[in-house]
């Protein structure tokens, strides 16, 4: 089974994702970036981060540890944004980066993203060359060649100061609720937002290592719902685990997701066409062709879209999820960027978050997680072609319906959009059966 997903390696934390895989992953990145040519006429150089995560702390040493026996130099960042380790890599000239962060996951899980000199992701095959790499005989250097550590103190200002350089408009009068998920935005987002002249309270923001995520952040909303209404802030901003992700919630409650944001930004900044996903909601196709934009959609993942945009050029992509890349400024997800610009959009429009999303209307959506399956056969079985088919064709354009599995998790996703919220779940409770019935594992 392939160790990376589809956003780098992850797993239960000392468990499925060892110090020792650790290490070994971070020796076969060395090797294959080297032999890319990212390391050609001088000593290779590394930048690594991590969220807040308690096993952080081993498998960012095991990690070093690894680059460092492979004549890297390392940059140790500390606590820090996932989109901040690809910036750094770029702004320093670095050869590769490594985030240790399971995102939205849950604070056992942990995980171990690299980045290419540049700070762009790595595609699927330089992956597959580290993964094939990990386990091959390889000349051990010695002396001067091993690496050296170094703890980089500035790295995260020069971070906010990025960040900040990215407004022409101070975003004074704007009252801001922000959830850190007591994750890798907790000291950065606060700051961030205070400097660019908001009013800001801070929730969730004082990691323990064992606190990211927990009933907070991105995934959980109901807390950032309550305090935005308690304190009439104008706006909430959700961060995941490593914030490469930002949701919305506008001064009513009402959630602002992914999709809305870029229909936001896209519109203000009139952009000809946008990179969403297959998951994009169908409200936000139809809104952005009412505006003439076009739509592209690129597989779910961050790295899949910037892939599309880099194809052909475009400016703005992102998910649902509230990863949304801005390639003038960054080209990966980044969370605290998002939020800074959609709050420059009220700020410069005097419109509320509100009047903004009202750009597009919300196709109901509908999504299942089917697990205990064996996903692997999703993409043989004609019994589920056959049901997904004639759904689709009872729908026509009034809705529709995506299967795919997780490239994170062991299930499959079954999602159905449709005019009704009771449609979509007919459809897709009747789907989620199906597949359950045809992907029941075998036994032994």
């Amino acid at each position: 089974m392939a160790l990376f997903g589809t956003d780098g390696v992850r797993g239960l934390a000392n468990r499925d994702l060892t110090a020792e895989l650790a290490l070994n992953l971070a020796v076969g990145a060395a090797h294959i970036l080297g032999e890319a040519g990212a390391f050609a006429g001088h000593r290779p150089r590394a930048i690594v981060g991590q969220d807040s995560r308690a096993s952080g702390e081993f498998l960012e040493a095991a990690v070093v540890a690894g680059l460092a026996s492979a004549g890297v130099d390392v940059y140790r960042v500390g606590v820090i944004p996932t989109p901040a380790v690809s910036y750094l890599v770029a702004e320093s000239g670095a050869d590769l980066g490594v985030m240790i962060s399971a995102s939205h996951n849950p604070m056992p899980d942990n995980g171990i993203k690299f980045f290419a000199r540049g700070g762009d992701k790595l595609d699927d095959q330089l992956e597959a060359a580290i993964e094939a790499r990990m386990q091959e005989y390889w000349q051990r250097p010695v002396g001067h060649n091993v690496g050296r550590v170094i703890n980089d103190e500035s790295a995260q200002e020069r971070y906010i100061f990025h960040l900040l350089s990215s407004l022409t408009t101070s975003l004074k009068g704007i009252k801001v609720v922000v959830d850190c998920a007591n994750g890798a935005s907790s000291e950065v987002a606060p700051e961030t937002y205070t400097r660019a002249g908001a009013q800001v309270t801070a929730i969730y923001h004082q990691p323990n290592g064992w606190n990211i995520n927990e009933n907070c952040g991105s995934t959980h909303l109901e807390n950032l719902i309550a305090k935005v209404k308690e304190v009439g802030a104008d706006i909430g901003i959700a961060h995941d685990g490593d914030a490469d992700r930002c949701l919305a919630i506008d001064h009513e409650g009402n959630v602002i997701d992914g999709d809305f944001i870029m229909a936001i930004l896209a519109n203000h900044w009139q952009v000809p066409t946008v990179v969403g996903t297959v998951m994009s909601n169908l409200g936000f196709i139809k809104a952005m062709e009412e505006k003439n934009i076009a739509v592209i959609a690129a597989a779910v993942g961050d790295r899949y879209v910037l892939e599309k945009m880099l194809a052909d050029d475009y400016q703005l992509g992102g998910e649902q999820s509230g990863h949304v890349i801005i390639r003038k400024f960054s080209n990966t997800g980044d969370g605290v960027l998002t939020a800074l610009q959609l709050m420059q959009v009220m700020a410069t429009t005097s419109e509320s978050l509100k009047d903004l999303a009202s750009i597009m209307k919300r196709f109901p959506q509908v999504l299942i997680n089917v697990k205990d399956i064996d996903k692997t056969k999703l993409s043989t079985s004609q019994a589920i072609s056959k049901a997904i088919d004639r759904k689709s064709n009872e729908l026509g354009d009034r809705g529709r319906i995506l299967v795919r599995s997780s490239g994170t998790e062991s299930l499959v996703r079954v999602m159905v959009e449709a005019e009704s919220h009771s449609e979509a779940s007919d459809i897709a409770t009747e789907i989620a059966e199906i597949v359950r019935s045809e992907l029941r594992p075998t036994t032994e």
